[in-house]
């Protein structure tokens, strides 16, 4: 991070005492690779998720944020989607309000969505948007309420009995994201100033009713809304890991289908898999899961070779649409 440590906590950040602190240990193969990386993305859209512990640790906050800005000084639209499940579990314990999950989504009555509103979109959120401002960016905190950014429909979760058969679960307030206003968020990007929104939605049938919505399936239907180059879930693992945990650089739609009959994909990764998935299929470029804990995650996932996660990718992805996929394709066959 900029600020992680001893001299460098007086430095600004875009300072040219940094950048020459930094020049000192970077070679000029990397700075050209980063670079050849950046027309890739100039004046399009990058939706990231962000949660974990890139959001809970102080220092990954600020890392965050900064990189946010450097983004959008680059001349890429970053739009961010923020969890916050600890958060209002913690809140929800100081209230003594019970918890309950059904496949790690949270049974949400009335007493939890209302607990969910507040944490999310009058704590977390503002204090994302006020993060990025300080850092030097525009930033603007929304709730998928806000102007009907976000509509859903209530969520009915299939559950395997002990039977093995499949029984439908109503999960309270949960819903799943149905529309998306992109139009909102044009506006704001094409003023450059940064979206940072809580995944709390209204009811397409209902607009008085408020759901929650799953973080990671929010923000791959805003990417899907946007027609972005890329979305980024970052999580607190590597990326999907094969049987001897080695990273899998890259992922397609096929090949997600016999990780999955293997049991290589499996567990919490199972839905953020299908979130990517999804994401692609309906337009996004690619999709990786990334890991939250190494610091410019985002950045190392966009402008260099390897990336820092799994990369989510259609099957027919070809070296011209696809130049960064392909060349970490290139590079890792050369290796091998």
């Amino acid at each position: 991070c900029y600020l992680s440590s001893g001299t460098k906590k007086n430095i600004h950040p875009f300072s040219r005492r940094t950048t020459r602190f930094y020049a000192e240990s970077i070679s000029g193969e990397q700075i050209y690779e980063s670079l050849s990386h950046f027309g890739e993305y100039a004046g399009r859209t990058v939706v990231i998720k962000y949660g974990g512990h890139a959001m809970s640790d102080a220092s990954a906050a600020l890392c965050f944020a900064q990189d946010m800005v450097l983004l959008q000084r680059l001349g890429v639209n970053p739009v961010v989607v923020h969890g916050g499940g600890p958060q209002i579990g913690n809140m929800l314990e100081r209230l003594s309000i019970p918890s309950s999950f059904i496949d790690g989504l949270r049974v949400t009555d009335a007493a939890t969505v209302e607990v969910a509103e507040m944490v999310l979109c009058g704590s977390i959120n503002k204090q994302i948007a006020a993060a990025v401002t300080k850092a030097g960016g525009h930033a603007l905190g929304l709730s998928g309420r806000d102007d009907s950014l976000i509509l859903a429909e209530k969520l009915i979760k299939q559950v395997q009995n002990d039977k093995g058969e499949l029984d439908l679960v109503d999960l309270g307030f949960v819903g799943h994201p149905v529309n998306v206003n992109a139009n909102l968020l044009h506006s704001l990007l094409n003023q450059s100033i940064i979206p940072v929104i809580a995944p709390i939605a209204s009811n397409s049938l209902n607009p008085d009713q408020v759901l929650s919505v799953n973080a990671d399936t929010a923000a791959g239907a805003v990417a899907a809304a946007l027609g972005a180059a890329r979305l980024l879930l970052l999580t607190d693992v590597q990326g999907v890991l094969d049987a001897d945990s080695n990273l899998i650089q890259e992922i397609t739609p096929n090949s997600a289908k016999g990780l999955v009959a293997d049991g290589i994909i499996r567990g919490g990764m199972l839905p953020k898999i299908q979130t990517a998935l999804d994401a692609v299929k309906a337009g996004v470029e690619g999709a990786a899961i990334v890991d939250g804990r190494v610091p410019h995650t985002v950045l190392k996932e966009l402008f260099s070779t390897f990336g820092s996660g799994t990369l989510i990718v259609p099957d027919h992805a070809t070296a011209t649409s696809f130049p960064s996929s392909q060349k970490k394709k290139k590079i890792q066959q050369h290796i091998m």
